[in-house]
């Protein structure tokens, strides 16, 4: 009972600062959004130059550092990693692709369902038809490997990089962009960014929230537990905006959001897929990788990669449509993390391995 009190609260946490950060100068629609924050930190690191997403977003920061020290207090930080790191890079490489076609990860996608998004509604279908079929590959075997234990320093890297993170947005020196238009330049702030960050970042931690594990548990188990958490996010959220006059229900006129619903399905079912493979979404790989999984970290800087790669050679969908080169890449995307499937799920059969997801799924780590 007290597991599921906190799930519940957390998601309904979570949705309640989507829609405060919004009134605070997020983008509309944005309070949350673990895909576009990423990419806006990639951009202001200047890994990619477009300039209307560069900003050092403190919600990610804050929530690196609130799981990390609740990892910590709460004696989970284990250092574990080694395995199978350059298939979690491009699964979280593509994985990215596939949201910034959607516009966003399964956070944003309930935070613009609740704001009455329908093409969040078509992107919601693409996610549980990828989540279904990595489910598939876990059920006949697919495993990434076992994490090992690592030396205890690596972990703190991780949480050290959010630190300077952060001190470069307090100072802001020369070589770090911000975006003087578009969403990037829209945000609360940054003291209130940064609590909102913390606070998500330690309920995260202790509740597992984890929406692609919900949606694979209740494939897998029949288990709801995880998923509970975000149907309270979305019934929130859709609560606050209807109070406050956000509530825009239909297909057109969405903010930071296209009409093209082949690719908002197909976009949500390759990061779908690949998160599934991961074992979990970017949410969860973040503080995942704040509790001392360096296998976490190198997916994190998959997502990075990707946001830059999409950014810099044309990937990323806008409000006006998805580019030829993202039709493109999210095919092709579907094809190596599919591949990546059956190479693992054919690896995993020779070793004898089989799947264990640990503590039905809640730990979002897929074991062999």
């Amino acid at each position: 009972m007290k597991n599921k009190l906190l799930i519940v609260a957390t998601g309904g946490i979570v949705g309640l600062l989507g829609v405060f950060l919004v009134t605070m100068g997020n983008p509309a629609n944005m309070g949350y959004c673990i895909a576009c924050f990423l990419r806006d930190i990639t951009g202001a690191l200047g890994l990619h130059r477009a300039a209307p997403v560069q900003y050092l977003r403190p919600e990610i920061i804050g929530l690196v550092l609130g799981a990390f020290f609740s990892a910590l207090f709460s004696r989970e930080f284990r250092v574990v990693g080694g395995s199978n790191t350059l298939a979690r890079f491009t699964l979280a490489f593509f994985g990215i692709i596939g949201m910034l076609v959607f516009l966003g990860c399964p956070v944003r996608m309930v935070l613009r369902l609740a704001g009455g998004d329908l093409n969040a509604l078509v992107g919601l279908a693409g996610l549980i038809v990828g989540v279904a079929i990595g489910t598939m590959f876990l059920k006949h075997g697919y495993s990434l490997g076992r994490a090992l234990p690592q030396n205890k320093g690596a972990g703190f890297i991780f949480p050290s990089i959010a630190v300077v993170l952060l001190v470069f947005l307090l100072v802001q020196p020369a070589f770090i962009f911000f975006s003087q238009e578009g969403p990037g330049s829209l945000h609360a702030p940054v003291i209130i960014s940064l609590a909102a960050g913390l606070l998500v970042g330690v309920l995260a931690q202790r509740s597992r929230l984890c929406m692609v594990g919900g949606i694979r548990d209740l494939i897998f188990f029949r288990d709801t537990h995880l998923l509970s958490g975000f149907v309270t996010m979305l019934i929130v959220a859709a609560l606050g905006n209807v109070i406050i006059g956000n509530f825009n229900l239909g297909f057109e006129q969405q903010p930071i959001a296209h009409t093209d619903g082949l690719w908002n399905f197909l976009g949500m079912t390759l990061a779908g897929l690949a998160a599934t493979l991961l074992g979990g979404c970017p949410l969860r790989q973040l503080i995942s990788a704040s509790e001392g999984n360096t296998d976490s970290v190198i997916t994190v800087l998959g997502f990075v990669a990707g946001a830059a790669f999409a950014h810099n050679f044309g990937l990323a969908a806008s409000a006006k449509g998805v580019p030829g080169a993202g039709q493109v890449a999210v095919i092709l995307g579907l094809l190596v993390v599919a591949a990546i499937a059956v190479i693992g799920l054919q690896g995993s059969k020779a070793i004898g391995g089989k799947t264990n997801v640990t503590d039905s799924g809640r730990s979002g780590t897929i074991m062999s």
